[in-house]
C-alpha cells in the first residue's frame, strides 16, 4: 500500500454553541464584556479537523489545544506545547487528568531523528505489598468500590515530574512560562459545557462522599449548570508554586505534605456511609520519586516504522504485537468483514500474550524484545482462521520459546483497568512531534480531591491485579513497592522513510490498546483518510468471551457477517463516560514541505479540538 494517500476532505465539527455572558454580566458592548472576551472566557471554536503548517496541537478539549498553538505561535517548540495543553487539561478535564496522575511521553526530535519517551507512571509507595488489595480477614481481594474511593490506590504522582523532565531535556521555556495559560483559566474560569456536568453527574455519588471534592465540583451542592463559568483558584494557587518553586513543592515542599495528608486521611464527608481506606504513602515517597527514561518499543508494518511506549505500558508491546500478526495477511477494503475479523483475533491473542507477560521490568523480566518479534508473531497467527472465533479466555503463548504451534489452550480472564485518560498530540515549524497519554485513572480518579489544591487524586494502583490472574503461574502485575502498575496507553509516532508519518494515540483503559490499533488498520490499510479512520465506528476484543462495540458498529453490516463467524458483540458500557463509546483519539498526520493535518474526535466525549498555527484550505 502506499503510505501517503492523500487526505481526502472531512468536515469538521460545528463551532461549540455555549453562551459567553451570564445573566448578571454586562452587555457585549460595555468594557466589562470586552474584558471577558480578552480574558479567554469564550470557549475557543471547536474543530475536528485543522490542515496547515507550523506546528499543530489535538486535544478533548479547545481551551486545551488553544492552549498550546498559542505556545507555538509565541516560538515555543512541540514540547512546550504539549505540556502547556496538558497543564490546560488539568484545569478543563480535571476528571480524567491532571497533576494528581502519572503518564507517558513519547517525543520525535527532528534534530536528532530520534524518538524517545518519559515513563512519568505513578508507583506503589514503600510502604505496599503484594498483598495490600487483600483482606486479611478473608484472604480475598477487597471489594473493587472500596479499593477505588480510597486513599490505598492513590499512587505517588508522576505528571509535574514529567513536564519538568520534558522541558529539561528538549523545551525552550520553563516550567512557569509552560504552565501561564492554564493558570490564568484556572483562575478566571471556563465555559462549563455539556460532557463536563455529564461527566460530574456519573460521579455525583462518590463526590458528595468527600468535603474538598463536593466544595469544589459541586458548587453549592449541585451539579455545575451548563453555560456558567468554573473557576478553579486552589488549582491556579498550585500552579503558581510549581512556577515559583519548580517541581520540589509537588515532591518536597507544601504541595507534596497536603497530598500526604490527604491521602493518610481522605476528607469523608460527614454523615457519608462510604468505607474509605487510608493510603500508605509517605512524604519520602514523594522525595524519591523519579521519571525513567526508556527506549521506545520499536516495530515495522508494511515498511513503516512504529514506535510506542515501553513496559510499564503494555501499548506499545500490544499494539505492536497485534500488528505483527496482521502483516502475516492481507487486509483489504475490498473485504472489509475479514479485515476486521483479523484485527479482532490479532487482538485477542495479543492481550492473551500481554496479561501473561508485561508488568514493570524493574520488577519482572518482561521479554520485550520476543514479544515484538516477527518469528513469534508468525507462531501466533497460525490461531487465525478465516470462518471460525477463536475461544477466549485464550491461552498466552511463549514468546521465549516460539514454534510451538497452533494449540489455543484456555487462559485467565482479562483484569480490570479504568476507561478514563486523556490524550493529546503536537508538532512544531521544526519538524519535532509529541505524542503524550496521561491520566488519573478512571473519570473521576479516586474522587478524593486534595483540600485547597484543585486537583484530584489517582486511584491507578487499581490497575494492579489484586491476585494473582492465575494461580500457580507467576503473575507481573501484582502491588509492590516502588512498582509501577501496569497501563495500556499507547502514545504511538509512525515513521516513514525516517520521518513522522503519524502520531495517535487516545484515552480508555484497556481499549487504548485496540483503539489505536483500529485507527491504524483503518488508516494504513483499509484506505480511510485520517479523519475517516477516527470517525469510523469502534469495535475492542480483548481475550474476553464478547466484544465490546459502539452503536453505530451494531447497526453495520459488517455486524453480521462477523458473527456468521462466531463473534459475539455487547454495547460498549458507559460506566464512566455519557455515551456506549469507545475511545477518543487525538491524532495528526505530516505531508512533505511541512504541512500537517491535525484530527480530533467529531463526535465522542463531546468533540475534540484540532488547531494549527496556520490553517489552510
Amino acid at each position: 500500500m502506499t503510505a501517503r494517500r492523500a487526505l481526502v476532505a472531512a468536515a469538521s465539527a460545528t463551532a461549540l454553541a455555549l453562551p459567553l455572558l451570564l445573566p448578571h454580566m454586562a452587555t457585549a458592548s460595555s468594557p466589562a464584556a470586552a474584558r471577558e472576551a480578552s480574558s479567554g472566557l469564550e470557549p475557543p471554536a471547536k474543530e475536528a479537523v485543522a490542515t496547515g503548517s507550523g506546528g499543530a496541537v489535538s486535544s478533548v478539549n479547545p481551551y486545551a489545544s488553544q492552549a498550546g498553538v498559542e505556545v507555538l505561535r509565541h516560538g515555543g517548540n512541540a514540547v512546550d506545547a504539549a505540556v502547556a495543553t496538558a497543564a490546560a487539561l488539568g484545569v478543563v478535564e480535571p476528571y480524567s487528568a491532571g497533576i494528581g496522575g502519572g503518564g507517558y511521553f513519547v517525543y520525535y526530535n527532528a534534530r536528532t531523528k530520534t524518538v524517545r519517551t518519559i515513563d512519568g507512571r505513578e508507583t506503589g509507595p514503600a510502604r505496599m505489598r503484594s498483598d495490600s488489595f487483600v483482606d486479611p480477614s478473608t484472604g480475598k481481594a477487597i471489594p473493587f468500590d472500596e479499593a477505588v474511593n480510597s486513599g490505598l490506590s492513590v499512587g505517588v504522582p508522576g505528571t509535574p515530574a514529567t513536564w519538568q523532565q520534558a522541558l529539561d531535556e528538549w523545551g525552550t521555556v520553563s516550567l512557569g512560562q509552560a504552565l501561564r495559560r492554564a493558570t490564568r483559566l484556572a483562575d478566571e474560569g471556563f465555559v462549563v459545557n455539556d460532557e463536563f456536568r455529564a461527566q460530574t453527574k456519573l460521579n455525583e455519588a462518590r463526590f458528595r462522599d468527600f468535603s474538598s471534592t463536593s466544595e469544589l465540583f459541586l458548587p453549592n451542592g449541585e451539579l455545575p449548570v451548563v453555560g456558567t463559568r468554573f473557576r478553579n483558584p486552589g488549582l491556579a494557587r498550585t500552579y503558581r508554586e510549581l512556577a515559583h518553586e519548580g517541581v520540589a513543592a509537588m515532591y518536597r515542599g507544601d504541595v507534596g505534605r497536603d497530598i500526604v495528608r490527604t491521602v493518610q486521611n481522605p476528607p469523608v464527608a460527614e454523615g457519608s456511609t462510604r468505607k474509605v481506606r487510608p493510603g500508605l504513602m509517605e512524604r519520602s515517597d514523594l522525595a524519591g520519586y523519579e521519571v525513567l527514561r526508556r527506549s521506545p518499543t520499536h516495530t515495522t508494518y508494511h515498511g513503516l516504522d512504529v514506535y510506542s511506549m515501553a513496559p510499564s505500558s503494555s501499548g506499545g508491546t500490544t499494539v505492536g504485537e497485534a500488528l505483527n500478526i496482521l502483516e502475516n495477511f492481507h487486509l483489504s477494503s475490498a473485504d472489509k468483514s475479514q479485515a476486521l475479523h483479523h484485527y479482532l483475533e490479532a487482538s485477542r491473542i495479543a492481550f492473551a500474550d500481554r496479561n501473561r507477560w508485561v508488568g514493570d521490568p524493574a520488577f519482572s523480566d518482561v521479554p520485550t524484545e520476543e514479544l515484538l518479534s516477527k518469528e513469534f508473531a508468525k507462531d501466533r497467527a497460525c490461531l487465525i482462521q478465516p470462518d471460525s472465533t477463536l475461544t477466549s479466555p485464550l491461552a498466552p503463548g511463549d514468546p521465549l520459546s516460539p514454534g510451538q504451534g497452533c494449540t489455543q489452550g484456555t487462559g485467565s480472564q482479562e483484569p480490570y483497568e479504568g476507561p478514563s485518560t486523556t490524550h493529546l498530540v503536537a508538532s512544531d515549524r521544526w519538524g519535532n512531534v509529541v505524542s503524550y497519554t496521561l491520566t488519573i485513572e478512571q473519570t473521576g480518579g479516586s474522587a478524593i480531591t486534595v483540600p485547597g489544591r484543585g486537583f484530584l487524586l489517582n486511584n491507578e494502583l487499581t490497575d494492579f491485579n489484586f491476585t494473582p490472574l492465575t494461580a500457580g503461574v507467576p503473575d507481573p502485575n501484582l502491588p509492590g513497592p516502588g512498582k509501577r502498575p501496569r497501563s495500556s496507553m499507547s502514545p504511538t509516532i509512525v515513521m516513514h522513510d525516517g520521518k513522522p508519518l503519524i502520531a495517535v494515540g487516545s484515552p480508555g483503559g484497556a481499549t487504548i490498546i485496540t483503539t489505536v490499533l483500529q485507527t491504524l488498520v483503518n488508516r494504513l490499510d483499509l484506505g480511510m483518510s485520517l479523519p475517516e479512520a477516527v470517525a469510523a465506528p469502534r469495535i475492542s476484543q480483548r481475550n474476553r468471551t464478547t466484544t465490546d462495540a459502539e452503536p453505530a458498529f451494531l447497526d453495520s453490516p459488517q455486524r453480521t457477517a462477523l458473527e456468521a463467524l462466531g463473534q459475539r458483540f455487547v454495547l460498549a458500557p458507559q460506566t464512566f463516560t455519557p455515551s456506549p463509546e469507545i475511545g477518543a483519539v487525538a491524532a495528526l498526520e505530516f505531508e512533505p514541505g511541512g504541512k500537517v493535518t491535525a484530527v480530533a474526535e467529531p463526535e465522542r466525549r463531546g468533540g475534540g479540538s484540532a488547531m494549527v498555527v496556520h490553517e489552510t484550505p
